[in-house]
């Protein structure tokens, strides 16, 4: 990594791989999952979701992964979005510069999106077809697989939003550049103001969730072709990605992402904050259970309403942990964060493959969770450096010629969500 490194959210950015590996480690373990492996051909094909079914349970791994899935997926959006300026212009102005980043986003994140879904996604969703299937063979798997009104992507569908709203972002820096403008200033009100910061997160995402959750219900989601996407959270997603952008076309360095600012002496208050939050939205959304649509409107509303809350309470908390906490360089965590979009395009592989792998074995669903994990971690990270080591051969042996000195080594490989200034 260079010098010029954001060292927190470089950091960051390896605490949220690792949370990402975790998260898909103890799907498997939920106790709120049926006892049995959902089958592969019934609808709603919820097994997309949940691709491994264990016997073995532990609750508080419902907690964890109810904290991530409302503070985990806005937090990416909003890192997506934070240094999509910088990358802008760095390519200039104009519509030219426009249509440079765009074409820069395909070779980081359509390209791969591509690949991943295309070679990745059958062979991690092989090992949820194997627990149900009559003839486990990998030939009955593909005309099954084939026979789906939907290609799944796994957790790849984060991919393709992020780029879907980075050719929004640079239509508008293209075409309307003053809007550019509007953004930054708006980050610039909310400067070392915290709290005006988060009543602007929450009224705005408020406005884009709220009513999709009340007509969508907050837990759909919809497969057309190889693009999943949650029903109710396309426009809370937005919301962040663009609120990342505002922050980031301010400046980092003087907005309320400052590293002496106020966000990271509060670092304790806002993480109280996200845990009240967090048990409010749980209390009222335990009251939609189980089913939602039959569920009294008031129950409904007050559930939608508090999730904006405990979401950017979560996200503010993260920020300000990462700004208070995570300042100080390490070379594992540099490491981890120069994979980690490596990491997060492989590990959904490995996860499953190690979650089918673990069914039958008696262990408990911490133990299982924690090797799972572990193991998925360490593989998909020996990948990413291994295919990051390749790149860089591929993009350094044209430099090569007979009878001269080797070209230089380049600068490690840029990759999607790099938190460099």
């Amino acid at each position: 990594m260079t010098s010029n490194v954001n060292v927190p959210f470089s950091n960051l950015r390896a605490v949220v791989i690792l949370i990402v590996v975790a998260f898909h480690s103890a799907l498997p373990y939920l106790a709120s999952q049926p006892p049995q492996p959902f089958a592969f051909d019934v609808e709603p094909y919820r097994w997309i979701a949940f691709p491994i079914v264990d016997h073995q349970r532990w609750f508080g791994f419902d907690l964890f992964c109810a904290w991530q899935d409302i503070s985990l997926m806005p937090l990416m959006f909003f890192l997506a979005g934070l240094f999509v300026p910088a990358s802008l212009g760095r390519k200039g102005a104009g519509r030219k510069a426009a249509l440079a980043y765009l074409a820069d986003r395909w070779w980081r994140i359509g390209l791969p999106f591509v690949l991943a879904v295309v070679l990745l996604s059958p062979v991690a969703y092989y090992a949820s077809y194997r627990l149900t299937a009559a003839d486990p063979s990998p030939l009955a798997f593909w005309q099954h697989w084939r026979a789906l009104p939907m290609w799944p992507s796994g957790p790849q569908w984060f991919l393709w939003q992020v780029f879907v709203f980075s050719a929004l972002a640079s239509a508008l820096y293209g075409f309307t550049p003053r809007w550019s403008r509007v953004l930054s200033d708006w980050a610039g009100r909310t400067s070392d103001r915290p709290l005006v910061f988060a009543a602007g997160l929450i009224g705005l995402s408020a406005a884009a969730y709220i009513p999709l959750a009340l007509v969508f219900t907050p837990w759909d989601w919809r497969n057309i072709g190889p693009f999943s996407f949650q029903d109710c959270r396309p426009l809370l997603y937005l919301v962040y990605f663009f609120a990342g952008y505002a922050v980031g076309a301010h400046g980092c360095d003087r907005g309320v992402l400052r590293a002496d600012g106020q966000l990271a002496r509060t670092w304790l208050v806002w993480l109280l904050a996200a845990v009240i939050c967090m048990c409010v939205w749980g209390a009222l959304t335990s009251l939609t259970l189980p089913d939602w649509s039959a569920s009294p409107l008031v129950g409904r509303l007050a559930s939608a309403a508090a999730f904006p809350f405990a979401c950017a309470a979560g996200v503010i908390a993260y920020l300000a942990m990462a700004l208070r906490l995570l300042h100080a360089r390490h070379r594992l965590l540099d490491s981890l964060s120069q994979n980690a979009y490596g990491i997060y395009l492989v590990h959904y592989v490995f996860v499953l493959w190690l979650g089918y792998a673990f069914v039958g074995v008696s262990l408990s669903a911490p133990a299982k969770m924690i090797i799972v994990c572990s193991v998925a971690l360490a593989a998909s990270w020996l990948t990413s450096m291994g295919l990051r080591a390749m790149v860089a051969a591929v993009v350094k042996a044209p430099n090569r010629t007979p009878g001269h000195s080797p070209a230089p080594r380049p600068a490690a490989i840029p990759h999607e969500g790099a938190v460099t200034r």
